[in-house]
């Protein structure tokens, strides 16, 4: 880490404290610069901390995700544990990581501005203090003397000869609320709807017009799900069917049931890896929507048999878990597939004690490998990668990440993949394509392209059936786009095609 040199008592940092509240303990009083001193009786006064912990652990897992590529979502609990953060200051670091991630484009323009220079001339450290700083001036309730003191510590730690920069940007942030701080950026809506979007809610451009058209060119929801995607998503977890059921385990944790998947169960929050039910494998953490979309698979009609389903991109085996436990009551065998070797490794620790075989291969092998043969399966799930756009609010340094360099080579992938699972599955039987975007190039044109190719008759199934009974919003079919805004899942897409 940065900064202050560990203590070897609890782990913790020398130099920092818990402190959930809106000031570091010293900070404001006489002695309260983090520098020692003598006392009345002559002594050496005690150091008192240069900043809070919590905002010192926000601080470490914002420097993590820009200087490492770390993701937050599996960094941040391991700084928590380290630091010994529980309740309330656990849920301050943690809303001030998550907060200032989803919204670092704005508070770039806005640092940028205050500052006279761009952003990306300031040195790295000093600049992600001011990024927690500007979120907690704009976007939260911490008093703007606490934010700017807070902040200003925190600078002299991590880059002492800026201190008295970061106290001058700081005080011309908080001369405006956050509309105001939009009101001068932004560009003019009825000039550049699509720029002033961007600003307003911190997506990149292009991000925002793949929304835009995934939605039909509909501004106004185009903005109710980019609102959506910068807020605190719930918690969801996956009852498995045929060992919890999802009003128990509701019961059991705390959480409230699903409003359509008839395993989920909705958390407010917490570790839910600490959860009884998640350790002994009668649930898993799963996002709403993947369990609908791998539950419409296994809903699909199908004349024939139905004893052989596969996974062919199953890492880190969330799917696998809930298709194995789909399948151990149904008689059936799940082949789970996935290239990479930590990640099948995942899948076999996520299917144990589940009828599932998993395979450490590349799933384009069909055909040529053994346990791979053509026309075998009876219902094959294409869980694609792809550039994440349908989860930008649980993960939300993607949208800073992904570029539109990164679409012809992951839609090749998926069109080779998609090709690859009609060859595997039977003629009659099923194939669910999936992505986690709603971006129309990873979605409608990836499987136009690859039915069209594949060199089989390919029939569309429309997918809406598949899914529960009085869901909104599903469009026109044959495929469906779930949507945060309108269904409270992440933007997951599915298609399912019958090989003739």
């Amino acid at each position: 880490m940065t900064g202050p040199e560990r203590s070897v008592e609890g782990g913790r940092p020398r130099g920092y404290e818990r402190s959930g509240g809106d000031r570091p303990r010293g900070a404001g009083r006489p002695g309260g610069s983090g520098r020692g001193g003598a006392d009345r009786r002559g002594g050496q006064r005690p150091v008192r901390p240069a900043v809070d912990l919590p905002r010192h652990v926000a601080y470490e897992a914002l420097a993590a995700v820009h200087r490492d590529d770390a993701y937050a979502n599996l960094v941040l609990p391991a700084m928590l544990r380290e630091a010994g953060l529980t309740g309330r200051d656990a849920a301050f670091a943690t809303e001030l990581t998550y907060g200032t991630l989803r919204h670092t484009g704005t508070l770039d323009a806005i640092v940028t501005d205050a500052a006279g220079r761009d952003v990306q001339r300031i040195d790295p450290p000093v600049r992600d203090a001011l990024r927690l700083g500007v979120y907690q001036l704009l976007h939260t309730r911490v008093p703007a003397h606490a934010a700017v003191s807070s902040t200003v510590d925190l600078v002299r730690t991590v880059g002492p000869g800026a201190t008295g920069f970061a106290n001058a940007v700081l005080r011309e942030v908080a001369g405006r609320d956050a509309d105001a701080w939009v009101a001068k950026l932004a560009p003019a809506e009825e000039a550049d709807p699509i720029g002033h979007l961007a600003l307003a809610f911190s997506h990149p451009q292009w991000i925002v017009r793949s929304f835009a058209e995934a939605l039909g060119g509909d501004l106004g929801e185009t903005t109710r799900l980019l609102i959506e995607d910068n807020e605190r998503p719930p918690v969801h977890l996956c009852a498995r069917p045929g060992r919890a059921d999802a009003v128990a385990l509701a019961d059991e944790v705390g959480g409230a049931p699903g409003a359509f998947s008839p395993y989920a169960v909705y958390l407010s929050g917490g570790a839910p890896g600490e959860l009884a039910a998640v350790a002994d494998g009668r649930a898993h953490v799963q996002d709403e929507g993947s369990q609908l979309v791998a539950d419409a698979l296994v809903a699909a009609p199908l004349d024939g048999p139905d004893g052989r389903w596969l996974d062919l991109c199953a890492g880190p085996g969330g799917k696998s878990g809930l298709l194995g436990a789909l399948a151990a009551t149904r008689d059936a065998r799940l082949t789970a597939v996935e290239v990479a070797e930590h990640r099948a490794r995942l899948v076999d620790q996520a299917t144990r004690g589940l009828p599932v075989t998993v395979v450490h291969a590349d799933g384009r092998d069909v055909g040529t490998e053994p346990k791979l043969p053509e026309g075998h399966f009876d219902r094959v799930l294409v869980d694609a990668p792809c550039t994440g756009l349908g989860a930008l609010r649980r993960r939300p340094e993607a949208r800073w990440r992904r570029q539109p360099s990164d679409l012809p080579p992951l839609t090749r992938l998926q069109r080779e993949l998609l090709t690859a699972a009609l060859r595997a599955v039977r003629p009659g039987g099923v194939v669910a394509y999936v992505t986690c975007s709603p971006h129309v190039v990873e979605t409608h044109v990836t499987v136009t392209e690859a039915s069209r190719r594949c060199g089989f008759p390919v029939d569309f199934v429309d997918a809406r059936p598949l899914l529960p009974a009085g869901m909104p919003g599903l469009g026109d079919g044959p495929t469906v786009q779930l949507w945060p805004h309108r269904h409270g899942t992440d933007a997951m897409f599915l298609a399912v095609l019958r090989r003739g």
